[in-house]
């Protein structure tokens, strides 16, 4: 029996022509989805990564009222040397001659469109695609004059405790609640690095990752809304606060650990409730503490 893929009126690909036209003109915002093909360990998807950033970029754009979700861009920088893993660039190579000129290239395109802005999710957290993400929508934004916001999804959970993890009981979790098929935590105990213990298999729940998709989701939604209405100035902040992320980000990677501004990330968890407040000048404060 062939299976026929779930009907949704904000998903790019599935839409009609009118459907599209109904969607922008409800609300002029794309949403890009960004992951990457990646071993997740024995018990998650391999494309864990543009699977969850997708599911929650559809669920926004629903709860917003509209926008339109692009389909996921599958690829890149960094991933494990793992089985199964498709690396397009290295991980600590500031050097990119795939995924920036891809993701400038989309985003005007989505201008041209008549988008009015843009919010890109990479559900991958290679060190550089934190960077490269951030960096490209802050520049972008000034470039095009309408406001892309491109951040990891769990910077906009942190006070809920999520801060980031690869196949660990964050992820683990938000892939169990938004696709429950996908997840099989009977088969983390032959997994020799995150079976050693029980703390992946007795900590994640769906519960769990439907409290973190809550609040993500509701986030998403919100910017969703607002972020067509800014006026110049308040662009121009937030750019600003987005800007001295990344100088912060790769500052901490020349002098010192490349991990470490994001290390001290787990003591600054204001930045997600700042976003959506339009506090920016509280980001850029936050930015100054890493």
């Amino acid at each position: 029996m062939i299976q026929r893929f779930a009907k949704s009126r904000v998903q790019w690909e599935l839409m009609l022509p009118a459907e599209f036209r109904d969607a922008q003109a409800a609300l002029p915002v794309c949403f890009l989805p960004l992951g990457t093909v990646e071993w997740h360990g024995e018990h998650n998807a391999l494309g864990l990564d543009a699977l969850k950033a997708h599911a929650l970029c559809v669920a926004a754009a629903e709860a917003a009222g509209g926008g339109v979700v692009h389909p996921p861009l599958y690829g890149g920088m960094g991933g494990l040397g793992k089985p199964a893993t498709v690396v397009m660039e290295p991980e600590l190579s500031w050097e990119n001659y795939l995924l920036r000129p891809w993701l400038e290239r989309l985003l005007s395109e989505f201008h041209r469109l008549g988008f009015r802005a843009v919010i890109m999710v990479t559900g991958h957290y290679g060190h550089n695609q934190q960077i490269v993400v951030r960096e490209t929508a802050a520049r972008m934004s000034e470039r095009l004059q309408i406001p892309v916001l491109g951040t990891p999804e769990y910077w906009l959970a942190h006070d809920a405790g999520y801060l980031g993890d690869h196949a660990g009981i964050g992820e683990t979790s938000l892939l169990w609640y938004l696709q429950p098929d996908l997840v099989a935590l009977d088969r983390i105990g032959a997994d020799p690095d995150y079976g050693r213990d029980g703390r992946i298999r007795d900590a994640s729940s769906p519960e769990l990752g439907q409290r973190y998709a809550t609040l993500i989701v509701e986030r998403l939604a919100r910017l969703a809304q607002a972020m067509p209405t800014w006026d110049a100035a308040t662009l121009a902040a937030f750019v600003r606060a987005e800007r001295a992320l990344v100088s912060v980000q790769v500052r901490g990677w020349r002098n010192g650990p490349h991990w470490s501004a994001w290390q001290k990330l787990r003591e600054q968890r204001g930045y997600g409730a700042a976003l959506v407040a339009g506090d920016f000048a509280a980001i850029e404060a936050l930015a100054e503490a890493l």
